[in-house]
């Protein structure tokens, strides 16, 4: 245990932490977005509107910027395994190997490849090859993210490999790749870059709207964003049920720290069955010094039963206890967070049903406005609880039950880890603080009203004579919400 706890190899801990965190900022609204100017380059196509086409254009800089960011925090990611768990990247290199190169290829060729046709298509490749073109960007950033997270649930649950001579060999491929963690994380997480991406382009038009900018044109977008969001949210909070049962069952260490359940019975011998609704550790890690608990609803959620039992961490060795704090705490912001973001679709879409989603309704409803300007915000924080939930979750283990953590550990010295720890974290905020100025520029500048839509013939660029093709000042574009929102 004292091995397990020295300075460097937390330090190696929180610097590999600080990387992830830093590169899933970018890589979920990639996969989100991308989904999304497909949709919107479909409706443009289907319908002629060419608003549908200046939003695909306007939120394409957004998607550029963040995959920009999203690749140089991925690059610096890979070279991490190697630095910082060297031990580990040897050992799982039979299997990793494969996989991250499946993510590499389907990354760095597949998707880099297409979005060349996507970003500089325009005018030069036909309709139909341009929005292909954009399908196998969406599709690519999702296949992409279906390798990482094959890889990462092979952590959690790693079937199909035996540890031999040092080395993880592989038994089985397919139980390796379909593994039981993944079954309900990939969709789980998939959903999630969907909400993130609905959510930032309906935080933005709504920022839009609240500073009397183009308003006719972003509640176009505000209200099929808004449709969709009330479809998913609920699936996702479905899918986060689900996958709650599926780590009951493979990983029960991990929930029972997600839930601080250290006694699986009660001092009269029944099963403990009650959810803590608050809880704090105490620092041997066995029990709350306070909490607050609901009974039955622990066993509801895990077992879907009254009075079942759910292993509590007192079923485990004390070395084999995951931390409580971090996954108990971050587990209940990322649920509240997306039962607020359910709300805010009920919200949205109460409006759209009684007609106030419009220009002249938000104006009067500018709390709404900056609500889902704050909304943009929350799927961050949820993808980032959510994914320290299940890495913190998992320890003392980097594969599950089979080689701790400080095994896999590059065992450099302290003053090396210190080293490193500065490099990547000066490094990774200067790619947040360029993104953001590059974002914060977009903004500013606002769509752009006057090229002309590809395929218009040259003279239509200065006529508003004819519908749709590249109008100087389009009627939609007028400002319509009052100065003082």
């Amino acid at each position: 245990m004292l091995m397990e706890n020295t300075l460097p190899i937390l330090l190696s801990r929180l610097d590999f932490a600080w990387i992830t965190s830093m590169h899933i900022l970018w890589t979920p609204l990639t996969i989100g977005v991308s989904w999304i100017l497909f949709g919107l380059e479909v409706a443009w196509l289907r319908t002629k509107d060419e608003r549908w086409y200046r939003l695909n254009r306007f939120f394409e800089k957004i998607f550029i910027i963040n995959f920009g960011a999203g690749v140089a925090t991925g690059v610096t990611m890979e070279m991490a395994f190697g630095i910082l768990y060297g031990p580990f990247s040897q050992a799982v290199g039979p299997f990793f190997g494969n996989i991250l190169g499946f993510e590499t290829i389907t990354a760095f060729m597949y998707e880099a490849g297409f979005i060349g046709l996507m970003i500089f298509g325009w005018n030069k490749i036909g309709k139909g090859m341009h929005l292909f073109a954009t399908f196998n960007v969406a599709f690519a950033s999702s296949l992409s993210a279906y390798w990482i997270l094959v890889a990462n649930g092979w952590m959690q649950t790693p079937d199909g490999v035996v540890l031999k001579d040092g080395l993880f060999q592989v038994t089985n491929w397919w139980s390796a790749i379909f593994n039981e963690s993944n079954d309900w994380g990939f969709p789980h997480m998939w959903v999630a870059t969907m909400i993130l991406g609905f959510f930032v382009l309906a935080g933005t038009s709504a920022w839009f709207i609240l500073r009397n900018r183009h308003a006719d044109l972003f509640v176009k977008m505000l209200k099929p964003a808004i449709l969709a969001l009330l479809i998913i949210t609920p699936i996702q909070i479905w899918l986060g049920d689900s996958l709650g049962v599926d780590v009951a069952h493979s990983e029960p260490t991990s929930l029972a720290a997600m839930e601080g359940h250290y006694h699986t019975y009660l001092p009269d011998g029944k099963p403990n069955t009650a959810w803590n609704l608050i809880s704090i550790p105490n620092a041997n890690n066995d029990g709350s010094l306070f909490s607050i608990q609901i009974p039955h609803v622990l066993s509801l959620l895990e077992t879907h039963t009254w009075n079942g039992v759910v292993p509590g961490l007192d079923q485990f060795p004390a070395k084999d206890r995951p931390n409580v704090w971090v996954p108990f705490y971050s587990f209940r912001i990322m649920v509240a967070i997306g039962f607020f973001l359910f709300f805010m679709a009920l919200w949205g879409t109460s409006l759209i049903i009684r007609g106030k989603l419009t220009v002249e309704g938000l104006r009067q409803r500018p709390w709404f406005l900056r609500a889902m300007v704050f909304g943009a915000f929350l799927p961050y924080l949820a993808v980032w609880t959510g994914w320290w939930t299940r890495e913190v979750g998992r320890q003392p283990w980097v594969v599950f039950n089979i080689m701790r953590t400080y095994e896999g550990v590059s065992h450099m010295g302290l003053g090396q880890e210190i080293a490193w720890f500065t490099g990547y974290g000066i490094f990774e905020l200067t790619v947040w603080a360029g993104a953001w100025y590059f974002f914060s520029r977009v903004i500013r500048k606002g769509p752009d009203l006057e090229s002309p839509l590809p395929g218009a013939p040259e003279q239509d660029v200065a006529s508003d004579e004819h519908a749709g093709g590249g109008m100087v000042t389009p009627t939609f574009a007028k400002p319509a919400v009052g100065k003082h929102l």
